[in-house]
């Protein structure tokens, strides 16, 4: 039996990661996800994404990333792949951030410091 996940991401610790990222970095990480969006309209055009995320986006958008479309656009995408196809996005994000400067650790550091402002 498979084991239920409570979200579509739970299932893979990069996804997790990357969508973690995302929400609680979006102003910082948007010109990243652009990129992300350039390079999988390479692969199928930027038509195609359109058209996809018109179909999929919400009426009443009351999710967190619904705000930004460049945001929304890249978590759908994510969302509905095949879990291989999940992964190496995940793991491709992860690396352009790392390659960008911006590490993992960095973002730990300033979770921390967004708690204790709070």
């Amino acid at each position: 039996m498979k084991p239920q996940y409570k979200r579509w991401y739970d299932h893979d610790p990069v996804l997790m990661e990357v969508i973690d990222l995302l929400k609680n970095y979006q102003e910082e990480l948007k010109s990243q996800a652009e990129i992300f969006l350039k390079k999988i309209e390479e692969k199928v055009s930027k038509e195609t994404i359109d058209k996809f995320y018109e179909m999929v986006k919400p009426i009443n958008g009351n999710r967190w990333y619904d705000k930004d479309p460049v945001i929304s656009k890249t978590v759908e995408l994510l969302r509905v792949v095949p879990p291989e196809i999940q992964k190496a996005a995940a793991v491709n994000f992860i690396k352009t951030l790392e390659d960008a400067g911006i590490s993992k650790r960095d973002n730990s550091q300033n979770n921390e410091e967004k708690k204790n402002a709070e």
